[in-house]
C-alpha cells in the first residue's frame, strides 16, 4: 500500500528530499508559488502530475487538510544484511553498522539515518516489530539520507546479532550505566553499534548478546541524551578513530 503525503509544505519537502514517488494529485484550482515549485520538482523527478477536483484529492487522502495536493510514495526498498556487508567490502573498510533496538519515533530514526550517512556507515538494521520503519516522515527528517544509506529490516534482532558475531563483527551496546567510556574504547574493529529507545534503552536479551557496553560521558545534570544525538556521537567517534576523513565514501 502506497504511503500518502499531503499538504503544500510536506509534499514540497518530500520532493526536495528526492523521495521515490508514484504520482501526484493536485487540485485544478490550486494556484501560487508553492504550487509552481511542486509541479516543477515533480516534472524534474518524472513524477506524473494529475489535475483533479479538490474534493477528489481530499477523498483520496481521507482528509480535508490536503491544501489541494497529495503525493503517493513508492514502497521503500529495504536492503539485506548481505547488501550492507558487501558495501564495506567494496570500500575496503572494516564493517561499521548500526542496529536500532525499538526506535519508535520517526523523527529520531530520520535523524539517525542522517548521521549514519554523514559518518559513512555501511548500513542500518531495524527490527520489524515494535519499531518504526522508513516512512515519509523518516525520509523527510533524514533530508534524503534514507535513500543513500542501506537500511535492512529483520525479523529477529537477537538472531541478527549472532549472525554478525559469526562474521567476526563486534557488537557494542550504548548504555549510560556501562563502565566503559566511549572515548576510551577501540572503535576501529569491525563493529555494530546497538542503540536503544529513549526511556527503555536496550531490551534485556539484546543487552546480553552485546560483546561489551559503552557509555557517553556526561558532565551536566542530565544523565542521558536523545537517541539520535547519542547515535551521532557514537558514529562520528568511530569515524574519527578510523582516520578516514581524507576521502568521501562512495
Amino acid at each position: 500500500m502506497a504511503e500518502l503525503v499531503y499538504g503544500l509544505n510536506a509534499v514540497l519537502e518530500a520532493l526536495q528530499a528526492d523521495v521515490a514517488a508514484e504520482r501526484l494529485l493536485m487540485a485544478d484550482t490550486l494556484k501560487g508559488p508553492k504550487r509552481e515549485q511542486i509541479v516543477a520538482l515533480a516534472k524534474r523527478l518524472n513524477v506524473p502530475v494529475r489535475l483533479v477536483s479538490r474534493e477528489k484529492v481530499e477523498r483520496a487522502a481521507r482528509s480535508d487538510k490536503t491544501q489541494g495536493v497529495l503525493l503517493y510514495l513508492k514502497a521503500f526498498e529495504y536492503a539485506t544484511l548481505e547488501d550492507i556487508l558487501s558495501r564495506s567490502t567494496a570500500r575496503q573498510e572494516p564493517p561499521l553498522l548500526a542496529l536500532l533496538d525499538g526506535i519508535a519515533d520517526p523523527h529520531n530514526l530520520g535523524a539517525i539515518l542522517r548521521s549514519a550517512d554523514g559518518a559513512g556507515l555501511h548500513g542500518v538494521i531495524l527490527p520489524k516489530r515494535r519499531a518504526v520503519g522508513v516512512t515519509a516522515t523518516v525520509l523527510k527528517t533524514s533530508a534524503g539520507a534514507a535513500l543513500h544509506v542501506p537500511v535492512a529490516r529483520v525479523s529477529n534482532l537477537a538472531y541478527t546479532i549472532e549472525a554478525l558475531k559469526q562474521r567476526d563483527i563486534w557488537v557494542v551496546g550504548a548504555d549510560q550505566n556501562a563502565e566503559q567510556p566511549l572515548f576510551e574504547t577501540d572503535l576501529t574493529l569491525p563493529l555494530g553499534f546497538i542503540i536503544g529507545s529513549e526511556g527503555k534503552g536496550l531490551h534485556r536479551l539484546v543487552r546480553e548478546k552485546c560483546d561489551f557496553l559503552v557509555r557517553i560521558p556526561m558532565f551536566g545534570q542530565v544523565n542521558s541524551l536523545n537517541a539520535a544525538v547519542a547515535a551521532a556521537l557514537l558514529f562520528f567517534e568511530a569515524r574519527r578513530q578510523r582516520g578516514l576523513w581524507h576521502a568521501r565514501p562512495a
